[in-house]
C-alpha cells in the first residue's frame, strides 16, 4: 500500500481539495495535521510519501510559535529528501526556510482571481514525454493560475524558477530533487472558490484583486487545463523522493 501523505492545514475547516482527491484516487491516506490547532508534526517522514503545507491567512513573517514551528520543521523533508509541497503560505514557509525573503508588493498590489504565469525551460522539462512521445496537454503547465495572496517570495539561493509572473515575478520554485513551492491554488474546486470570494469579500476590493465574477468567468476557460497540469506534476513530484541527488 503506498503511505500516507502529511497534509498541513492552517483553519479548523480548510480543505486539501483537489489536491487531496487526487492522492486519494493514487492510494494515499491523508494524515491531515492543523498546527495551528496544537497538532504536533512528526520528527520523521519515514512513514510518510511526502508532505504538503497549504495555504491560509497567516504570515510566514507571523511570530506564532507555530508558525516558526513549521518553517524549521520543513528541514525534515528536505533533510530526509522526501516530497515537499509549499502552496502559497507553504511556498513563502520554504522560502523563508531557504533564507529568502518574503513581503508584501512594494505597491500593495495583490493577487486575488486568475493571473497568467511563464513556465521556465527547467518547468517544461520537469514534464516533459520521453522521447519520441507525442507530448498532451497534461504535460503543459497552465498559463494561467488561481491565486488569492498579498505577500511575494523571494527566490533562494540555489532554487529553479520555474514558472514567473508580471505583479510576483517569483511563481513556482524547486529546490533540490524534491522540494517544490507554488504561490498558486491549483487545489482550489468550484465549492472552495464560492467560499473564499464569499468569506473574503473585503479583500476583493484590495489593489489589483479581480471582482469575484471573472473567478468563475476565468475558471471556465482556465481550470481544465489547471487540472491536467496538476494530475501529472503530483505524479513526478511523488516519484522525485526516488531520486538521487546530483
Amino acid at each position: 500500500m503506498p503511505l500516507p501523505v502529511l497534509i498541513v492545514l492552517h483553519q479548523e475547516h480548510s480543505s486539501p481539495g483537489r489536491v487531496g482527491r487526487l492522492l486519494v484516487e493514487r492510494g494515499h491516506t491523508l494524515d491531515i495535521r492543523r498546527p495551528c490547532l496544537g497538532e504536533a508534526l512528526p520528527d520523521t517522514l519515514g512513514a510518510h510519501a511526502g508532505a504538503v503545507i497549504f495555504g491560509g491567512p497567516q504570515s510566514a513573517n507571523d511570530v506564532h510559535d507555530y508558525v516558526k514551528a513549521e518553517i524549521d520543521w520543513i528541514g525534515v523533508p528536505l533533510a530526509e529528501t522526501k516530497p515537499f509541497l509549499g502552496i502559497c503560505l507553504g511556498a513563502q514557509m520554504l522560502a523563508r526556510t531557504l533564507g529568502a525573503r518574503v513581503a508584501p508588493h512594494p505597491e500593495g498590489l495583490v493577487e486575488i482571481g486568475y493571473y497568467p504565469i511563464r513556465a521556465t525551460g527547467a518547468a517544461e522539462a520537469l514534464l516533459a514525454p520521453p522521447p519520441g512521445a507525442e507530448a498532451d496537454l497534461c504535460e503543459l503547465w497552465p498559463d494561467h493560475v488561481y491565486h488569492w495572496h498579498r505577500e511575494g517570495f523571494e527566490l533562494a539561493e540555489g532554487a529553479e524558477l520555474l514558472a514567473a509572473g508580471e505583479t510576483f515575478p517569483n511563481q513556482a520554485f524547486r529546490y533540490g530533487p524534491a522540494a517544490y513551492g507554488i504561490q498558486f491554488h491549483p487545489e482550489v474546486t468550484h465549492q472552495m472558490m464560492c467560499r473564499w470570494t464569499v468569506r473574503g469579500s473585503e479583500r476583493l476590493s484590495l489593489p489589483g484583486a479581480r471582482p469575484s465574477r471573472a473567478h468563475f468567468l476565468d475558471r471556465l476557460q482556465h481550470d481544465g487545463r489547471i487540472r491536467l497540469w496538476l494530475d501529472a506534476f503530483l505524479d513526478h513530484w511523488l516519484a522525485s523522493g526516488r531520486v538521487s541527488p546530483a
